[in-house]
C-alpha cells in the first residue's frame, strides 16, 4: 500500500499550479471551460465567470460593476487572486470599416479589450503588494493579421496584444508576467456570436481559409494557457504565443 500513497505524493507534488487563484473569463463552453478544468486538475482554485449559466459567476466583462464583483468575490472566498485568464471573448459579423456602427464597435472592443483592462486594473493592487502575479490574454491570430475578421475584432485583438506587451514590460520588474495566446481556429462555440455577417467583409477574410493546415481543439490552447500560467515560463514575458497549426506561417 506504499506505493500508490507516494505516487499519490508525488502526483500532488507535480502539480503546476497547486494552490493558486484563478480567474477565467468567458469559462461556461469552448476555450475558457478548457482551461478551467486542466488548472483545477492541476490543483488550481478556479474561480469561473461568464455571461451564460454555467460558472460559479455571472459576469459581462465590459461592465465595470460587475468586474468590480467578480474581483471581490473571488478575494472574499480565497483571500487573493494569483492569475488572471483573460478568455470572454465576441466576433464582429466581420463587418468592415465602411458599414461598421458605433454600437457594433463599442460593444466589440467593451468586451475583447475594455473588460481585460478592468479586469487587469482591479487586480493589479493585488500582484504589486505581493509582488507576484500572471495574466494570460486571449488574443488571436486576428490581432496578428489584417483580415481574419471585421474591423471591430482586428481593432481589438490588436489593441489587446499591445496591451499585453505593454504590461509585461512595464510590471515586469515587479514579479508580474502578462502574455498572450493567438489561437487560430479553434473548435468552439464563438461562432455563436456571428448572426449577420458582411458579405463583403466575411468573403474577403474567409478568402485564405484554404491554407489553415486544421482546426484546433480548445483543450490544446489549454496547455498553451498552461505553460504560460505556470512557472514552467517563468522568463516568458510580454509576448504572443501563436497556437495556429501553422497556419500564420504561410
Amino acid at each position: 500500500m506504499i506505493l500508490p500513497f507516494v505516487n499519490f505524493v508525488l502526483g500532488l507534488c507535480n502539480m503546476k499550479l497547486q494552490n493558486k487563484v484563478v480567474i477565467v473569463t468567458g469559462a461556461a463552453s469552448g476555450m475558457g471551460k478548457a482551461i478551467a478544468v486542466l488548472f483545477a486538475q492541476e490543483g488550481a482554485r478556479v474561480v469561473t465567470c461568464d455571461i451564460n449559466p454555467g460558472t460559479m459567476i455571472k459576469a459581462d466583462v465590459s461592465q465595470q460593476s460587475d468586474v468590480d464583483n467578480l474581483i471581490d468575490e473571488t478575494v472574499k472566498k480565497y483571500g487573493t487572486v494569483d492569475i488572471l485568464i483573460n478568455n470572454a471573448g465576441i466576433m464582429d459579423n466581420f463587418v468592415p470599416v465602411g458599414e461598421v456602427t458605433d454600437e457594433l464597435w463599442d460593444k466589440v472592443l467593451g468586451v475583447n479589450l475594455t473588460g481585460p483592462m478592468r479586469i487587469i486594473r482591479k487586480t493589479m493592487p493585488i500582484f504589486l503588494e505581493k509582488k507576484k502575479g500572471v495574466i494570460v490574454n486571449i488574443a488571436s491570430i486576428g490581432g496578428l493579421q489584417g483580415s481574419r475578421a471585421g474591423a471591430a475584432y482586428t481593432a481589438s485583438k490588436f489593441a489587446l496584444v499591445g496591451l499585453t506587451k505593454n504590461i509585461g514590460f512595464q510590471y515586469g520588474g515587479m514579479g508580474i508576467r502578462c502574455n498572450a495566446i493567438a489561437p487560430g481556429g479553434v473548435n468552439t462555440n464563438i461562432g455563436k456570436t456571428i448572426d449577420n455577417p458582411s458579405k463583403l467583409g466575411m468573403d474577403r477574410a474567409m478568402s485564405g481559409i484554404a491554407n489553415n493546415p486544421r482546426m484546433g481543439e480548445p483543450e490544446e490552447i489549454a496547455q498553451v494557457a498552461l505553460f504560460l500560467a505556470s512557472d514552467d515560463s517563468s522568463l516568458v514575458n510580454g509576448t504572443v504565443v501563436t497556437a495556429d497549426g501553422g497556419w500564420t506561417a504561410y
